[in-house]
């Protein structure tokens, strides 16, 4: 069996190489945050100390990590491959 043509260029290939890269250490540095004000949210709350600010800053930093999408999408500029639509 031949192996297939690619269909993209080397420069097509770097860039997304490099997308990649960068939406990995968002995704890490997200995740950094969202298990810091986690573990400062449960510190708090064990030693009952009263921070209605860090309750806010937990509901509002986790509920946007858990309900944001963009992990299910190629980041960074420029055209995007078509995907089958898979809702509802």
């Amino acid at each position: 069996m031949e192996p297939l043509t690619p269909d993209t260029t080397l420069q097509e290939d770097l860039t997304v190489a490099g997308q990649r890269r960068i939406n990995l250490i968002w995704e890490i540095t997200q995740a950094i945050i969202a298990i810091t004000i986690s573990f400062a949210a449960i510190y708090i709350a064990i030693f009952t100390i009263e921070s209605q600010l860090l309750a806010n800053a937990f509901f509002l930093i986790v509920g946007f990590y858990f309900s944001r999408t963009n992990h299910a999408s190629i980041g960074g500029t420029g055209a995007k491959p078509t995907q089958p639509y898979q809702g509802r």
